[in-house]
């Protein structure tokens, strides 16, 4: 059972992208919970689920469809929140997701590529966009999701990809923290979350990749000194620490949450 801290986010807008299921619904449903307007973006149509969800509930929540794998995507979000509500004081970067899992030698250069658009270009264009706003504001909190399978097996483009959101954030963070801007990241480890309504891969999985995916699984279970999966309120947590401003003296790190797997 997830612990509230009412108000902790009182008067604070929140855009939180791949908003619609899992780690991101969790994390904007909570925010609301502790006083935070969210910003909901996704793809997917059906994140005006959770926007009803959180205003049935007493919250404010606006969401927005667009694809955040183009700079397009990311400027049309972030504009949207600012016409909503104003300002954008956090930005939680939660889009990504390995889309195969196969050895290296096995990726077409296509697949490549689109493991990168997706776990690292949304990250890097919503950065970009939200900067012009949370430096006129002088002030703004970025929280990236990274991953702990920058060490790991079976992905390693998506394994690049996150080790590109680490480097980003120390980045991002050295440059414009005397701008009055913070950026940190967790790396979740395996966690557990109900079966997704958007495949990873909308193609299917062959019976040889189910199998590479049964090894990289595997893996990450026995890396975990806890050796299991986390629960989606052990990932929420550390991630809206991170975004309050109990974190006002961290920036630039990236939070391994992985049951004691570094990554």
């Amino acid at each position: 059972m997830a612990m509230i801290f009412p108000g902790r986010f009182a008067g604070k807008v929140m855009m939180i992208t791949g908003a619609a299921q899992g780690i991101g619904a969790g994390v904007a449903t909570r925010a609301a919970a502790e006083g935070a307007q969210v910003m909901l973006v996704d793809r997917a149509d059906f994140v005006t689920d959770v926007e009803q969800a959180i205003v049935a509930a007493g919250g404010k929540a606006v969401s927005i469809c667009c694809d955040l794998e183009t700079y397009a995507g990311a400027a049309e979000a972030t504009t949207a929140a600012i016409v909503a509500f104003g300002r954008i004081d956090i930005l939680i970067n939660n889009v990504g997701g390995a889309i195969r899992m196969r050895p290296y030698a096995e990726f077409e250069p296509a697949q490549i590529d689109a493991e990168i658009r997706r776990s690292l270009m949304p990250t890097l264009y919503c950065c970009h966009a939200v900067l012009p706003t949370m430096l006129a504001q002088g002030a703004g909190t970025i929280v990236n999701l990274s991953s702990n399978a920058t060490r790991g097996i079976r992905r390693v483009p998506y394994s690049a990809a996150k080790g590109g959101i680490n480097g980003l954030t120390q980045a991002l963070a050295m440059e414009y923290a005397e701008s009055g801007i913070r950026v940190v990241a967790t790396a979740p480890g395996g966690t557990s979350a109900p079966p997704r309504r958007v495949a990873r891969n909308v193609e299917g999985d062959t019976a040889q990749e189910q199998a590479w995916m049964a090894e990289a699984i595997a893996q990450v279970t026995s890396s975990a000194f806890m050796k299991r999966y986390g629960t989606l309120d052990e990932q929420i947590a550390p991630i809206l620490f991170l975004a309050s401003d109990e974190a006002s003296y961290v920036t630039g790190s990236t939070l391994p949450v992985a049951g004691g797997d570094l990554g």
